[in-house]
């Protein structure tokens, strides 16, 4: 289904305006990829009979076509243990050096924005399950979120595609922490309890949230303009612990974006701490 200049122009602002993400003009393509299937589940034969749908029912209110059609713009490409020096780097040093400050009940807490269908706050679960069997459950706390409805649900659900499990996932862990259910493969009941899943906005207030102490924002600031990076980074320091550490993709960065953060190296990468 072809998409107009006016329709694109529309659907970009409806885009922005729910999730602050920015759609260039080099992304007209993508939009008439997408929203095509969109259209046809709506009962409307042209993309332009879904824009005009779609303004008809926003002078009453943002329904559930708003939200499909502002899903389907939104990138979830994640796999387990995706690009794995993070993960290296958590298990090396950052871990290690947190459990050291963890006194009494204090609560080890970790937030994993815009988790998409959840493999990442997953991976940190069995990282800790794996090399830090001292920790208590009680003891961490790790909190995966993300602005759509069907990829939390997705990762409630624990529920993957045999390539899914097999992009990232060593066979041991496959085997350890997943049972099989059909086709699909399942995260173990106790590992799914052990993470709260969670829809937050990054371009609106977050919500009650307790002060965590690593947040990965991976792969999701390169899809904002500076300025809303720079609000959600300023959101992000508010509930991050002074010794926190964030951690960034590898093409993203707080440099010329937030003073207050500062780099930290590490042998296998690199993170970000509040000075």
């Amino acid at each position: 289904m072809p998409i107009t200049i006016a329709d694109f122009d529309y659907i970009r602002k409806l885009v922005y305006d729910r999730t602050g993400v920015f759609l260039s003009e080099e992304k007209m393509y993508l939009v008439e990829s997408r929203l095509g299937m969109v259209a046809k589940e709506a009962g409307a034969n042209s993309i332009s009979g879904l824009v005009a749908e779609l303004k008809q029912i926003k002078q009453q209110r943002f329904n559930q076509l708003h939200e499909s059609t502002v899903e389907a713009m939104m990138t979830n490409e994640t796999f387990f243990f995706r690009d794995i020096n993070p993960f290296e780097i958590l298990k090396t040093s950052v871990f290690p050096e947190l459990l050291k400050q963890i006194q009494g009940d204090r609560t080890l807490n970790i937030w994993c924005a815009a988790c998409s269908s959840g493999q990442e706050p997953y991976s940190i679960a069995m990282l800790l399950r794996e090399y830090f069997p001292q920790l208590a459950r009680n003891q961490v706390q790790i909190l995966g979120s993300d602005i759509s409805t069907a990829m939390l649900k997705r990762a409630i659900s624990g529920c993957y595609a045999q390539h899914e499990v097999v992009r990232g996932l060593p066979t041991a862990l496959l085997h350890k922490y997943f049972q099989q259910c059909g086709k699909e493969w399942q995260i173990k009941e106790h590992l799914r309890k052990a993470i709260e899943f969670r829809q937050i906005n990054l371009t609106e207030p977050f919500g009650s949230m307790p002060q965590m102490d690593i947040i990965f924002l991976r792969n999701v600031l390169i899809y904002f303009d500076v300025q809303t990076k720079q609000s959600i980074l300023a959101r992000v320091r508010r509930v991050l612990r002074p010794k926190g550490y964030l951690f960034l993709g590898g093409g993203e960065t707080t440099v010329n974006l937030d003073p207050a953060f500062e780099l930290v190296q590490f042998e296998k990468g690199i993170c970000y701490r509040l000075r």
